[in-house]
């Protein structure tokens, strides 16, 4: 290995090393502030929550963190020794005695890595599951159905990591100059063909969709979208319960034609107007087009991510970022990965307060259409209790990591809106 190499594997792991080591400081901020700030019964919250549901909280978002955290550093020490330890090289080699087939070889390299990760993963989720859920009284799920979602999911992922390695690679083989063009075009489309099918081929693998029982409220809602002129199809409610407590709502759908989609775990945590409340602020993000905005700059930031990456291959110096002399494609598609991944990390606050401003957004729309802001106040302050969501995170991680605004934030804003519509509560 040069001198060169080594300098600039060195600098890539310091790189990274201070990456996480700034992800820690900011997980390990934020818990001292719970600490210190955890028993303070926020203003206008004093009717849902109080010092027990929030010593609960306390302690749930701690077990949740120290789990994350056990996680993570396992997941960054199985990195670091494959990717700075020489271990991609070894897999690299085996992989390339299991076929001599360009596209085998290709799919195979990937596939097995998936499975490996989703392997590491299993128990941190099981325990997640079935002991700090429990715990907490969230989880309802059987071990049977855990492993039968499990089973179903990573095969979905499989087919669908399949399906774009194989894109990525015959597009590179077809045509090796203009691959990452032709690679972004597939990207794009595959993406909304997802989006369209996804509520009618997938989501009824995992949930039992049923029409609404409620039918004074689904009459509610379709005025609502009415009003909107938004045309919505059905209006579903779907068995959450048979896996968790956590409550939901959200639109299903793209293009002119929308479904409605309740948890039944928020019909029977809301009252109507709360829940009329949480669809018009999701309805907020298609009138304002959020969901477009988000979708091209995705596709953006993917055509970017694709011709850097042809440009990166055609360099021909990334195996020696890694202190290594030669590897496969798709082993040099891993180190492409990981540097995206140091960059990602970089673009998160930006990412999460573009997010942020999104949901503000929102927030005022879902006012105005629902006329009745202190309904979404109460929403979100049922729903914090009920999830135990930690109402005091440091300023710092929530600017950095928070992707909707902290809820104290969100609940002072829209009561001070409710007193700007009349209304007294």
């Amino acid at each position: 290995m040069t001198t060169a190499n080594m300098n600039s594997t060195a600098l890539l792991f310091i790189i990274y090393l201070l990456a996480m080591a700034g992800g820690y400081w900011l997980r390990s901020l934020n818990l001292h502030h719970l600490k210190q700030h955890g028993t303070e019964v926020p203003t206008g919250f004093a009717e849902s929550i109080n010092k027990e549901i929030l010593a609960r909280t306390t302690a749930y978002t701690l077990e949740k963190s120290r789990l994350g955290l056990i996680e993570s550093v396992v997941n960054n020490i199985i990195l670091i020794l494959f990717l700075f330890g020489g271990l991609i090289s070894l897999y690299d080699q085996w992989i390339a005695s299991l076929s001599p087939s360009f596209l085998v070889s290709g799919l195979l390299f990937f596939i097995i890595l998936a499975l490996a990760q989703t392997l590491i993963e299993v128990p941190f989720s099981f325990y997640s599951t079935f002991s700090i859920e429990n715990r907490y009284g969230f989880n309802t799920t059987t071990k049977r159905l855990w492993f039968s979602d499990l089973g179903k999911s990573t095969i979905i992922s499989l087919l669908i990591l399949s399906v774009l390695v194989a894109a990525a690679l015959g597009s590179i083989h077809m045509s090796p100059e203009f691959w990452w063009f032709w690679l972004w075009v597939f990207f794009a489309v595959f993406t909304i063909f997802l989006m369209y099918i996804a509520p009618y081929v997938i989501e009824p693998l995992f949930f039992k969709f049923s029409p609404i029982t409620e039918k004074n409220l689904e009459d509610k809602i379709m005025a609502m979208m009415a009003r909107a002129k938004v045309k919505v199809s059905r209006v579903m409610q779907v068995d959450a319960s048979r896996r968790s407590h956590h409550a939901n709502a959200y639109f299903s759908g793209i293009g002119r034609v929308k479904k409605v989609v309740l948890f039944d775990t928020l019909l029977k945590q809301m009252t109507q107007e709360e829940i009329l409340a949480i669809l018009a602020h999701e309805l907020g993000h298609g009138q304002q087009g959020h969901i477009r905005k988000r979708l091209l700059l995705i596709e953006t930031a993917a055509l970017l991510s694709f011709y850097l990456a042809y440009r990166l291959l055609a360099w021909g110096g990334l195996p020696g970022l890694i202190g290594l002399t030669q590897l496969s494609l798709p082993a040099q598609f891993v180190i492409l990965t990981f540097l995206g991944s140091l960059a990602a990390f970089l673009l998160t606050p930006l990412s999460n307060w573009l997010s942020r401003r999104q949901e503000w957004q929102a927030d005022q729309f879902g006012c105005e259409l629902s006329g009745d802001p202190g309904a979404l106040a109460s929403a979100l302050i049922k729903l914090s209790g009920k999830n135990l969501a930690n109402l005091h995170p440091h300023p710092l991680y929530a600017k950095f990591y928070y992707s909707h605004p902290p809820v104290v934030e969100r609940v002072r804003r829209l009561r001070q809106d409710d007193k700007q519509h009349g209304n007294i509560r």
